[in-house]
């Protein structure tokens, strides 16, 4: 266990140094960047009288097949905040260039744990099912490298709404592609398809992590501004979870009072 604050490595330590994994080690690491472009501070927002960043917490806290759970931060704000509420959180750098990154400087860490699962910290009403359904599918499987999850898009308006990520799998349930775009485009109305949105959480094997942060951005990737195309491009297979729960996130004050009305019902 390390206090609140640790700071961790930014790279994988040398496998020479570790201790043989703990193959059924599971870490939820939770991102929380505090210089949020249109929301600063954005972690430790209070809604309903708590942080932001602890609501993810506490819902991490009610997973039955997690073994720890750690706050990955760029801020001694968040760290401090983190400790009153009884979370431990790794300081670390501020230059990471994504959540995943972040995650896994957080990870090095936590040696012993070989499945990682990223909740977003600001998705205050993640479904602990969802992050137990993920963890036990990578667990289960160690030739999945990575796993996410997807839902039905049910108003038509959400499916050419770039802000909404579609996602396309195969019949094995693994990811073809992740598009902004309309995906399928329906050219043949008749089929019955069913057009999905992909949920921003992901699960990876212990060194799959490492080896995706290693890769530089693809073309793909930055072309539509979607990190996981990066996994896509370099041919790893992406497992999907198919849900009903959304966990709407928050990024605007507008969004935090949307919640925290929900929350009071």
């Amino acid at each position: 266990m390390h206090p609140a604050g640790f700071r961790a490595n930014s790279k994988e330590p040398a496998r020479s140094h570790l201790p043989a994994p703990l193959s059924n080690r599971t870490l939820v690491a939770i991102p929380a960047r505090w210089g949020s472009t249109r929301f600063p501070g954005k972690p430790l927002h209070l809604i309903a009288g708590k942080p932001l960043v602890q609501h993810v917490w506490e819902r991490c806290q009610d997973c039955r097949q997690i073994d720890d759970i750690v706050i990955a931060t760029d801020d001694e704000r968040i760290v401090e905040a983190a400790a009153t509420f009884g979370a431990r959180a790794v300081l670390t750098s501020p230059d990471h260039p994504s959540g995943t990154d972040r995650i896994a400087e957080a990870t090095g860490a936590f040696p012993e744990h070989r499945v990682i699962i990223n909740v977003q910290g600001d998705e205050p009403l993640i479904s602990p099912e969802l992050i137990d359904q993920l963890a036990v599918a990578l667990r289960d499987d160690p030739s999945v490298p990575m796993i996410t999850a997807a839902a039905p898009i049910h108003e038509a308006a959400h499916v050419t709404d770039a802000n909404i990520v579609k996602i396309i799998t195969d019949l094995r349930n693994d990811a073809i592609y992740f598009s902004r775009s309309p995906l399928p485009f329906v050219r043949n109305a008749d089929t019955g398809i069913i057009h999905h949105r992909h949920l921003g959480i992901y699960g990876f094997q212990r060194d799959f992590l490492f080896q995706f942060v290693a890769w530089p951005p693809s073309l793909l990737e930055k072309t539509e501004s979607l990190e996981q195309l990066r996994a896509v491009e370099n041919g790893t297979r992406i497992r999907v979870v198919f849900t009903d729960d959304l966990s709407p996130g928050v990024d605007t004050e507008e969004q935090a009072r949307a919640i925290e009305q929900l929350l009071s019902h």
